[in-house]
């Protein structure tokens, strides 16, 4: 009995078979549990596809226009998905995700995003965040209960922030301070402007302006300023036509002051037919060439082309200002009415009847006087019997585009950006198309003051993407942040 017992206790026989149980387990817990985190991996991945969709469709409105929320959350409304790992094909939905705006974001992706935003005008950023999902564990939890323990939860979550960007390109380095934050070029559609340069010092205030520069590369190489500098590349990047710039972006500009050594009216009224000072010499230059109207209520006279002051004329007027700036009840923004105005420059240019009475804005009359006339490429007069034909009659060339006399400028909030001369990459509220009704005057001092009166016709972009203008081509675009 002893050695019965001694044999069955050095027996081995069949030791393998706990090792080989216990391996089998252990094996087929990691199988189990590989297979349910290959289920939460996908549907994370399926998660976070739908908050990237989300996140730029929604990103995609924020132009910046006072509808831009409404419009983005709608158009995220419209997308939906399928989940096909969680617990069989279910459909994501705009229920199934928020959408937060936002006016700015942290420089270090590491940190909270905080400037949070209902403002549709403000609003530049959105982050569409999932509501978490659980993806059933089912065989990590078979193979929790064989050991006794609580199966784990497949949790998934999701988010995405993308933002809307706008590049504007191929325009006259200008930007402008606008009168307060919530300023809308699209409301503001027919107000006259007077923008008076600003100066180094003193805080810069609604109506003044200044200049993009465009030193760091951006002067586009195969136009007509490429290789120039100093003063007579800031005239040229200010009056000529065609491909001047490249693109400044919404993000962040840099400026430079109005009042700047070399920055002349005549720059600008190489649109209006008048080539003196600095521009003396570009009349026959096609880069140069002035709008198919030019009306301006000025006499040519023997050195009218050149002349660095022209005489008023004695029977036309230029388009007027509005009615409050004569009153004193306005001084750098108007209202947009310009009732009496109009009387006057009617009855001076074309006597009692108002040829253009379904013209509303002073942009809309001139280009109804330039089809009234065949348009921006005929050369027949668009008033007669006055010492003005409205047609170019100092240079020999003519652009057909009535865009030449509108200019994309940056709208900045200047107050809100502390602007008082250079600054450097300053957000830019939005770009605006303003049509200049006059020419440019100026002071006379060095560096002179000048004033810049135009009519707001509204946002840069008001053709949607890719909207392409001889006075700029401005892009939206839209990207993934985080």
């Amino acid at each position: 009995m002893k050695r019965a017992a001694q044999s069955l206790i050095q027996d081995e026989t069949g030791t393998l078979l706990p090792v080989w149980a216990v391996t089998f387990v252990v094996f087929f817990g990691i199988v189990a549990l590989s297979f349910d985190l290959g289920r939460v991996g996908a549907t994370q991945s399926e998660f976070q596809a739908y908050a990237d969709q989300v996140a730029l469709t929604a990103a995609g409105e924020l132009d910046g226009r006072s509808d831009a929320i409404t419009r983005a959350t709608n158009a995220a409304a419209q997308l939906t998905d399928i989940q096909t790992y969680a617990q069989g094909d279910k459909a994501l939905t705009s229920a199934d995700v928020t959408l937060t705006f936002y006016s700015d974001l942290p420089e270090n992706d590491l940190t909270a995003m905080g400037a949070v935003t209902t403002d549709p005008r403000l609003a530049r950023y959105v982050k569409a965040t999932m509501t978490p999902g659980e993806v059933p564990m089912t065989f990590a939890a078979a193979f929790a209960s064989l050991t006794g323990k609580e199966g784990p939860e497949g949790s998934v979550k999701a988010s995405a922030t993308a933002g809307f960007a706008q590049l504007a390109c191929d325009i006259s380095p200008l930007m402008f301070c606008i009168p307060d934050p919530s300023f809308s070029a699209e409301d503001a559609e027919g107000v006259m402007v007077r923008l008076r340069s600003g100066g180094v010092g003193s805080l810069w205030g609604p109506g003044d302006f200044g200049f993009l520069d465009p030193s760091k590369n951006l002067v586009d190489a195969s136009g007509p300023c490429a290789g120039l500098s100093g003063i007579n590349l800031d005239a040229c990047l200010i009056g000529a036509t065609g491909t001047i710039t490249q693109c400044f972006s919404i993000n962040g500009v840099d400026i430079e002051p109005g009042q700047k050594v070399g920055i002349e009216d005549a720059s600008f009224n190489v649109r209006f037919d008048m080539y003196s000072a600095i521009m003396n010499g570009a009349k026959n230059d096609p880069a140069y060439a002035p709008a198919p109207n030019v009306i301006r209520g000025l006499e040519l006279g023997t050195n009218g082309c050149t002349a660095p002051s022209p005489e008023l004329s004695t029977d036309t007027l230029g388009l007027p200002r509005d009615d409050c700036f004569s009153t004193g009840l306005c001084t750098r923004y108007g209202d947009g009415t310009w009732t009496l105005g109009r009387l006057a420059y009617v009855a001076a240019n074309y006597g009692v009847v108002d040829p253009h009475p379904e013209a509303v804005t002073r942009f809309d009359y001139y280009k109804a006087e330039i089809e009234a006339a065949g348009g921006g490429a005929s050369t027949t007069s668009i008033l007669t019997g006055r010492s003005e034909t409205g047609r170019p009659q100092c240079s020999p060339n003519q652009s057909d585009d009535p865009n030449r006399r509108v200019v994309v400028a940056a709208g900045i909030d200047c107050v809100g950006n502390a602007i008082a001369g250079a600054a450097t990459n300053v957000p830019v509220h939005e770009f605006v198309k303003i049509f200049l009704t006059e020419p440019v005057a100026s002071d006379g001092l060095s560096p002179p003051t000048l004033d810049i009166w135009g009519e707001i016709i509204g946002p840069a972009n008001d053709g949607g993407a890719g909207t392409g203008m001889s006075s700029g081509n401005v892009r939206d675009f839209v990207q993934l942040y985080r």
